[in-house]
């Protein structure tokens, strides 16, 4: 069953490594939780209590909206296929944008890609297993290009404006700071 560790064993290393999709948790004081899939090949682990993922332009930008107000953050990964498992790590994150000097000392971690919004930071303290007995087997097609396309096709001054229209505010209205400090 469970187990609390402090830290990311070599073995669950090598079980991220395996996944194709993780989920991320964060939440304000007040307001809406997010739970966010990610996805591509986005999420490096440091070292035993560090990771660092790329967050993608997309619809919302709640994650960096809820980090500024509660550096709390959770991510769980689920075996969709082989031994069962669910890993969640538990930390406190932070948000570098394309202006912050750590977000060029990082980007090189990750494939090139024109929609790269921040890199998010998290110090892992809590790293928990679970039996995953009730998640399913789900075969692994293929990735999405769906989101790449669109960014190569916007350019970096459409995505920009993307950024004005619909990533500056969560949906509860806090500020997400993607174009200022």
């Amino acid at each position: 069953m469970g187990k609390k560790l402090e830290f990311i064993t070599p073995e669950l290393m090598r079980f991220i490594g395996e996944q194709k999709i993780f989920f991320v948790g964060t939440a304000a004081a007040e307001g809406n939780v997010n739970v966010s899939p990610k996805g591509t090949d986005s999420f490096r682990v440091i070292d035993k209590n560090k990771i660092v993922w790329l967050n993608l332009t997309g619809s919302g930008n709640e994650t960096a909206a809820h980090l500024l107000k509660n550096t709390r953050m959770t991510i769980m990964f689920c075996a969709f296929e082989g031994k069962p498992m669910i890993l969640r790590l538990y930390g406190k994150a932070k948000i570098y944008h394309k202006r912050d000097s750590a977000f060029n000392d990082l980007s090189h971690l990750f494939p090139e890609n024109i929609g790269a919004r921040q890199i998010i930071e998290m110090k892992v303290d809590l790293v928990q297993t679970s039996c995953g007995f009730a998640v399913p087997f789900m075969d692994f097609k293929e990735e999405r290009t769906t989101l790449n396309n669109w960014a190569v096709k916007q350019g970096e001054d459409k995505i920009e404006d993307y950024w004005k229209n619909r990533n500056t505010q969560s949906i509860d209205g806090f500020e997400t700071n993607i174009l200022e400090d």
